[in-house]
């Protein structure tokens, strides 16, 4: 004996659309498929709807990737109360670095997503405050936090491909083979060019930017 199809009004209710629901899913896509897959397509089949229905909520692509950015934003934790207000920057700095490497598909993108969601003004409002504490006139402080940003983001970026032992080992060799005779100061410092770890170096490119947007004055 076949079952009876079930009627509509028997199936469960599916819950009712959100913006904040549509970015929670495509987290989680995001967490387990990567950036690609987050489209309009893929996102109306994880919750059961139609593409349409979903530009109601968010217009295009690139502002759904900009809202899980956003989203993300939010597990870079506050600025610690420990420390001096260069060391505090510099954490807060390097988790949003951290988090963009842990999701390597959201960096790239990153470098042109525009978000204005709460977690991205809470991120500013923090660089802000804390360059406010070191007596960084604000309209360096203004220019400076763009800067910072791009830094951060530029990092994880050039390292969210995979990384070709050989395209890396070519490069170590043209730097140590350098001529003394074409290229002298290359030969003179090939050993300090690949130096230091990935995270001193990190650390002292936000020290060096830091300072000069301390000491850097806003043209007129």
């Amino acid at each position: 004996m076949t079952a009876s199809p079930r009627s509509r009004r028997e199936r469960p209710a599916k819950p009712a659309l959100t913006r904040e629901g549509i970015v929670a899913a495509a987290v989680a896509i995001l967490r387990t498929e990567g950036l690609r897959k987050v489209t309009m397509r893929r996102l109306a089949q994880e919750l059961d709807t139609g593409p349409a229905s979903l530009y109601v909520y968010v217009r295009s692509t690139d502002e759904l990737h900009a809202a899980v950015l956003d989203e993300l934003l939010g597990t870079v934790g506050p600025a610690s109360a420990e420390g001096s207000w260069r060391e505090r920057l510099e954490r807060v700095l390097t988790d949003c670095t951290r988090m963009l490497l842990e999701h390597p598909s959201l960096a790239r993108s990153a470098l042109t997503a525009r978000p204005s969601g709460p977690h991205y003004l809470n991120l500013i409002e923090t660089l802000l405050a804390l360059l406010d504490e070191g007596g960084v006139p604000r309209d360096r402080a203004a220019w400076g936090v763009d800067l910072l940003l791009q830094h951060a983001t530029a990092t994880a970026a050039e390292h969210a491909g995979e990384e070709s032992p050989g395209d890396w080992q070519a490069l170590e060799g043209a730097l140590r083979g350098a001529s003394e005779d074409t290229h002298p100061h290359i030969a003179a410092t090939g050993d300090a060019l690949l130096s230091g770890a990935p995270e001193a170096r990190l650390s002292w490119a936000f020290q060096a930017l830091i300072n000069g947007i301390e000491r850097t004055a806003v043209p007129d």
